[in-house]
């Protein structure tokens, strides 16, 4: 088997096989071959609805194994690309199996060969790209950056200026700390640090438009960034 899959019976496995055959109608090929059967008797129960991946693919073996004849001493008739195998033979089978076929199955409307409609294909191209998207968003990244706010002069209310700074909201920015630094003259500079997520805030375009741009500038005469750093 080209993937090897294990703890089938719970939460985890099921998930990881899940978004296996998100893309794939079987285990390996375009056909059910025994690699089917084997991580199909390792199942001890049909998995649940959540699984929308597993439990198509889990019917659909399911109905192949009844149309095929296959039992659990491996005796059938052969299905083109679907050779019956022992199940001793391929996996260590549950110690207790209570699956019953579902009668109200129609096995006529089987696909036999693993033929995708074009239709099942499109929708695997989209939970494929819904996938990809999700996890590019889960990807970017963020950096922390330290900045140096100046006042205009001495008499600047360092305060207010201070609320000024941190009146700014968008989304993918966050103030942290901050403190005085005394720079000479009895003119202090405000220090604070801000965490930014870096496809969301450009720390250029918040100064350049934000914070030296009314009404912010009547307290800030200049913004310099002192260190940037990825997280």
């Amino acid at each position: 088997m080209a993937v090897a899959f294990s703890d089938l019976n719970s939460a985890a496995g099921l998930k990881k096989l899940d978004e296996y055959l998100l893309t794939r109608s079987y285990i390996t090929g375009y056909q059910a071959s025994k690699d089917d059967i084997t991580v199909h008797a390792a199942l001890s129960k049909a998995p649940s609805a959540e699984f929308v991946n597993v439990s198509r693919w889990y019917n659909h073996i399911e109905a192949l194994l009844r149309i095929s004849g296959v039992s659990g001493d491996g005796c059938g008739v052969i299905v083109e690309g679907f050779a019956p195998i022992a199940r001793e033979a391929t996996a260590t089978p549950p110690v207790s199996d209570t699956r019953a076929p579902a009668d109200d199955e129609d096995d006529d409307d089987v696909d036999l060969f693993g033929e995708e409609t074009e239709e099942e294909k499109k929708a695997a191209e989209e939970r494929a790209a819904a996938v990809k998207s999700s996890a590019k968003k889960k990807e970017s990244g963020k950096s922390s950056v330290l900045l140096d706010v100046k006042p205009w002069d001495d008499e600047t209310d360092m305060k207010k200026l201070e609320e000024a700074v941190r009146s700014v909201q968008q989304e993918g920015l966050f103030w942290g700390a901050s403190k005085l630094v005394p720079v000479g003259y009895g003119i202090k500079k405000l220090q604070i640090m801000l965490t930014i997520v870096d496809d969301l805030v450009s720390v250029d375009t918040l100064i350049e438009e934000r914070l030296t741009e009314e009404p912010i500038n009547e307290y800030v005469q200049s913004c310099d960034i002192v260190a940037f750093n990825k997280i």
